[in-house]
């Protein structure tokens, strides 16, 4: 029988007394004794009171895409760019809005379905739900993304899949977590996984490669990784800062497709680039990885072959 290939990630299992040791009483409050003296030991302090507001902003869109969620009277059309829209994503934004009016009246917000408001280098980018094609099928992959933009850099984000009862952030400097609440919080982290015939790859549709000129460059990349899934959209980049996945690249993203993203990939060790390898969530498209294979995918995205 041949022999078949595991990706190297890295990984350290523990073992039984280990995980026993994990769940003992008083685990927990120590968990988020850690966690809260990491939060204040974080280098960019200013930026922490953002977070926690975008936690509140994350718990009142939930309530609201939890409730709308496999509705019998969900309203939905279609926009000029032939993607859908539904009640719920306007009810998010809109709530977002208001609320970001009251706490921080002097900040910009850049949202999916609004036009732009406010001014000044402080921007909030708003994606009300990324996967809104999911949320109306009543398939539970989809997100509210929420990024905190100082200039050009993002500086915080927030990712919430209510449905999938998961949640993951980041903070510049702090590191990236996924769980529950800002306080029970579980650091993640990209693989090591440095060899692309190692590597998982997650795409969201091969049809966007090809309408972008990268078609073959593209399909060329996914028989030459260990293995490939069309998770698609958020959940690619979530998968790919927990270390599951090693890559993940679409070559046309929007800017608040990517700004939360940005930063939970990157705190969490990884890369984040457009399609011609400049960092951030600038477009055109987006290449996310691990770090170590960046460059090489981004060579081999080229439009050039």
């Amino acid at each position: 029988m041949p022999t078949v290939r595991r990706p190297r990630t890295g990984l350290r299992v523990a073992s039984r007394p280990e995980r026993r040791g994990a769940a003992r009483a008083g685990g927990v409050v120590a968990d988020a004794r850690t966690y809260t003296a990491r939060l204040r030991a974080m280098p960019d302090q200013a930026f922490l009171d953002d977070l926690r507001l975008a936690h509140v902003l994350a718990d009142q869109a939930d309530a609201i895409t939890m409730a709308r969620f496999k509705s019998t009277d969900l309203a939905v059309s279609t926009k000029p760019d032939m993607t859908h829209v539904t009640d719920a994503d306007t009810a998010v934004e809109d709530a977002i809005r208001s609320m970001l009016g009251r706490t921080r009246p002097r900040d910009a917000v850049h949202g999916e379905e609004r036009e732009d408001s406010g001014w000044g280098p402080r921007r909030w980018v708003i994606d009300p739900i990324d996967g809104t094609a999911n949320y109306v099928r009543g398939v539970p992959v989809w997100a509210t993304l929420i990024g905190l933009m100082v200039g050009e850099e993002v500086v915080a984000g927030v990712v919430s899949a209510p449905a999938l009862s998961r949640r993951w952030w980041a903070l510049k400097g702090g590191g990236a977590f996924t769980g529950r609440t800002l306080l029970q919080g579980t650091a993640i982290h990209t693989s090591e996984v440095s060899d692309l015939d190692d590597a998982f790859l997650s795409y969201s549709s091969i049809d966007g490669w090809i309408e972008s000129g990268r078609g073959q460059q593209f399909v060329d990349l996914m028989r030459d990784c260990w293995r490939t899934r069309a998770f698609g959209d958020f959940w690619s980049y979530m998968l790919l800062a927990e270390g599951t996945v090693d890559l993940a690249a679409e070559p046309e993203l929007a800017l608040h497709d990517m700004a939360a993203l940005t930063v939970i990939v990157t705190e969490a060790g990884g890369r984040f680039t457009n399609l011609d390898g400049r960092d951030g969530p600038h477009g055109p498209g987006a290449i996310a990885t691990n770090g170590a294979l960046q460059d090489e995918v981004v060579a081999r995205l080229a439009t050039e072959v």
